[in-house]
């Protein structure tokens, strides 16, 4: 008679619930009899790579479906993954670099465990952020590759081929890290890639929250070049596509990099960024943060390009306008 005060012990609570053993229920009970037992086909049943591997994970898979819910609205916790596939690679971002591509690729090397590069010469923006926090400004990615012509590659900030730097070759990519939306130029590959694309503010705000997610914090001069660069995107947290974790990813790195005053910062590093376009030609400013689209519609084959130009000084833009307009026909 069954006693229904006795507790019971968890290997028999497994025994009960667990009849599968994580999927090796038969190769446990072929290991008892002895390995290479004959089956009643006559078949000498050898140990696969799939069962060593099940059984080597059992017992965990077993504690962890063992303590999920009853309800599904809960999981325990399992370890968070982190690719290995990014581990040493070269993380770049897009051509006419911005901050969000420099400052994403150094906390991407600093995160994944790598090395940050550029695809083209920094602005004045991102030149202020590298002196503010005391970063050196990350090698060009045609010199690593002229170093090293078979080093992995992650793109940061694009995932588009007419964006990427074409020093970079399509098979060297083994992973993305982006925020913008996927469009007819999105690279192909031949292989699985690592792919962490969100709907979020910035690049970097992703990078920042991986960090978070994993329990890992920041060095304080990385978050202070990622706190930078959600700020240039979001245009201080004021752009249409700023987000809820891009306004708390704000607040972490702030507090991380000992910024008192966020808005001193935000000001002093829009300003380098307008006086940089103030001297900058009509051909500048409309080729230079542009992105081509392919269309084949009815009425119309070709491609049509977007630029944008981020200021917080309106006068420097609207004074050249003028030369703007022809030059958007033009190009």
């Amino acid at each position: 008679m069954t006693n229904p005060d006795a507790v019971e012990t968890p290997a028999a609570k497994r025994s009960r619930i667990s009849p599968s053993k994580a999927g090796a229920a038969e190769a446990l009970r072929r290991a008892a009899e002895g390995d290479g037992v004959i089956d009643d086909y006559g078949i000498v049943r050898k140990r696969t790579e799939v069962e060593e591997q099940v059984i080597s994970h059992e017992q965990e898979a077993e504690n962890i479906v063992d303590a999920l819910p009853s309800d599904e609205n809960a999981v325990p916790k399992v370890d968070l993954f982190l690719p290995e596939i990014l581990k040493d690679a070269v993380f770049v971002g897009h051509l006419v670099t911005d901050l969000d591509s420099v400052a994403g690729a150094i906390g991407a090397a600093a995160l994944y465990g790598g090395s940050p590069a550029l695809a083209s010469e920094v602005n004045s923006e991102t030149q202020f952020a590298l002196d503010y926090w005391g970063v050196e400004k990350p090698r060009r990615i045609e010199e690593i590759l002229k170093e090293h012509p078979n080093a992995d590659v992650c793109l940061v900030d694009h995932q588009q081929t007419s964006q990427m730097n074409p020093a970079i070759k399509a098979d060297q990519v083994v992973g993305i890290i982006d925020h913008h939306a996927l469009q007819n130029k999105t690279i192909v590959t031949a292989k699985p890639v690592y792919i962490d694309i969100r709907p979020w503010g910035s690049m970097s705000s992703i990078i920042a929250h991986t960090f978070l997610t994993h329990s890992r914090r920041p060095p304080k001069k990385v978050a202070g070049m990622l706190l930078c660069a959600i700020l240039s995107d979001t245009l201080n947290l004021q752009g249409p596509t700023t987000t809820d974790w891009d306004r708390l990813m704000v607040a972490v790195l702030a507090e991380i990099s000992g910024i008192s005053d966020i808005q001193l910062l935000a000001q002093k590093q829009f300003k380098a960024k307008s006086k940089e376009l103030e001297h900058l030609s009509a051909h500048a400013l409309v080729n230079g943060d542009q992105k081509a689209f392919g269309f084949d519609a009815p009425g119309f084959t070709g491609e049509i390009g977007f630029a944008v130009v981020e200021t917080t000084d309106d006068d420097i833009i609207l004074q050249k306008t003028s030369k703007l307009i022809p030059e958007m026909v033009a190009c």
